[in-house]
């Protein structure tokens, strides 16, 4: 059936039971309208025309324009769209470059072909409305739960239908072995929504770490409240995990809330993850308590920390190693995710034997260098001593407390320890100039001749050679390989110089060079005085 200009109430009232229908703004059909009948006039009275339609929003009314702009008149193309100030002047009263000249124009009756390419225009716009106001909702909604039914698998991966739309639950979204047939309720957590051409793509989640976050805030109402906070979750999917909480009010236990009377609360997540065991450790601002808390149901004896590296060492009983470090390394594994820390596990007969090494490889360095016996090198290292630094340079009172050594010998002590130091530090030199190492940088204040020596090894023999370096070069670091952590050997990491020690060497040696302005490097007052006010908060 033709459609006319002339039904002005139907457009109105196709366009609001369209909008009902699909849950858009009338507004946008209405537009839609507008630019269909505008293709319909072009393709009347020609496309080159530039023909707008406006239909009144109160009484349907379309209204057909035909649009001339003035132009220059080298500029001037199309003849049907545009016109000269000359040609303007018949119908302006003083036309200006840019004037746009608007004359009413009869409205078109459209045919079959024209009325079904503007349903095509209309639906069109309808669909773009559509998906756009889904990616809005659904967007918003990211980081959360949602209820769904199963349509339909496809090759693994579940179709849900979420409601006003439809969502992805990914093969390895899904926990364990998880199966679902057609019509099965689901609940999942929207992980992601990505705008695309054949509309928003929304992809769930029952493997994410923070589905379980979730689920706990919908079982425990501190949690929900903000008086209880999750700090921290890991999980095995369908085997275990760990959830570290913290309570801000000192009355409620975090633990307990979690666990809830006779553990109905956490027996309520464990059912909706497939039986997944699940441990609930009190957070700790102190890393190595908070550790020593994901580590159970394993005890443990001793923790180091290395806070630099991101790394730290625990010691455990022998018969609890195998509880430590869990089946298959999940209890480890999954306290390594919780602190975001390298965990090294050892037994306290490891850490015993290592550190046996260790006193007997100083023992051995004190006899060779100082020439000492074996157990006055041994009384040094049971005092602290690690070095031949420490020893020459220490204030005297300290060797003075070792049993045996009285004035003289501790004298004696320092000047065989200088010596030895002196000695060591001019064969590094001598050897890092017979490999090119020039004065510029065996002079440069901060590095010592076994410095310039590693340096020079690794073709770095000028000043310049040095202010080129990279401060993780000089100190070493950690880089995330594919989600493992792997060490970055530095040129000096070995003389204990750290990367804040090392920017600063690098940026002193190009102020040096003239290559940076010391000005540039001095914070202005605005910067001072904002740290202090955070140092003050």
């Amino acid at each position: 059936m033709a459609i006319t200009s002339a039904n002005q109430l139907e457009l109105l009232q196709t366009a609001e039971a369209v909008a009902r229908e699909k849950m858009i703004d009338p507004g946008l059909v209405v537009e839609a309208m507008e630019e269909s009948l505008a293709r319909a006039a072009k393709s009347r009275y020609g496309s080159e025309m530039d023909i707008r339609v406006s239909i009144d929003r109160k009484t349907g009314r379309a209204t057909f324009t035909r649009v001339r702009t003035v132009v220059e008149d080298e500029d001037l193309e199309n003849y049907q769209a545009e016109m000269t100030v000359q040609q303007a002047k018949q119908y302006m009263a003083d036309p200006q470059i840019g004037d746009t000249y608007v004359e009413e124009i009869p409205p078109v009756e459209m045919g079959r072909i024209a009325a079904q390419s503007a349903k095509q225009v209309i639906l069109q716009k309808v669909r773009e409305a559509e998906r756009d106001r889904q990616y809005e909702e659904f967007q918003d909604r990211v980081g959360t739960i949602i209820n769904g039914v199963v349509k339909r698998e496809e090759y693994g991966n579940v179709i849900v239908d979420v409601g006003r739309g439809e969502a992805i639950l990914r093969r390895n979204e899904k926990i364990g072995r998880e199966a679902y047939r057609p019509n099965d309720r689901i609940r999942c957590y929207i992980k992601d929504v990505r705008r695309e051409t054949r509309g928003p793509q929304i992809f769930l989640s029952r493997t994410d770490p923070q589905f379980m976050a979730e689920l706990f805030k919908m079982e425990v109402p501190e949690i929900y409240d903000g008086i209880i906070e999750i700090k921290a979750v890991a999980r095995d999917p369908g085997s275990r995990a760990k959830i570290g909480v913290i309570s801000h009010d000192g009355s409620i236990d975090p633990v307990g809330a979690c666990v809830g009377m006779r553990g109905s609360r956490v027996q309520a997540v464990v059912n909706e993850l497939q039986g997944e065991k699940i441990d609930i450790i009190p957070w700790s601002e102190d890393m190595p308590t908070f550790l020593v808390n994901a580590l159970q149901p394993a005890e443990v004896t001793k923790v180091v920390l290395d806070e630099e590296a991101e790394r730290i060492e625990v010691v455990v009983p022998e018969e609890q190693l195998s509880l430590a470090i869990g089946r298959r390394g999940q209890n480890v594994r999954l306290a390594s995710q919780l602190t975001g820390l390298d965990i090294d596990i050892m037994t306290e007969e490891e850490e015993s034997a290592r550190r046996q090494k260790e006193f007997e490889d100083r023992t051995k360095l004190f006899m060779d260098t100082l020439d000492l016996d074996e157990f006055f090198a041994q009384l040094l290292v049971s005092e602290g001593f690690t070095n031949l630094e420490e020893v020459a340079y220490v204030e005297i009172d300290e060797l003075l407390v070792i049993d045996g050594v009285d004035e003289d010998t501790a004298n004696e002590l320092q000047a065989r320890a200088r010596d030895v130091l002196e000695a060591q530090a001019k064969a590094a030199l001598d050897h890092a100039r017979e490999m090119g190492a020039e004065d510029s940088l065996i002079e440069f204040d901060g590095l010592t001749p076994q410095m310039v020596e590693v340096l020079a090894e690794d073709g770095i023999k000028t000043l310049e050679d040095f202010a080129t370096c990279a401060d993780w070069e000089l100190a070493g670091g950690w880089t995330t390989v594919d989600g493992e952590r792997q060490k970055d050997d530095g040129l000096l990491e070995k003389f204990d110089v750290s990367l804040e020690e090392a920017q600063q060497l690098v940026m002193t040696a190009r102020v040096l060079l003239g290559w940076v302005d010391p000005a540039e490097l001095e914070p202005d007052e605005e910067e001072i005085e904002d740290g202090e006010e955070q140092a003050e908060g």
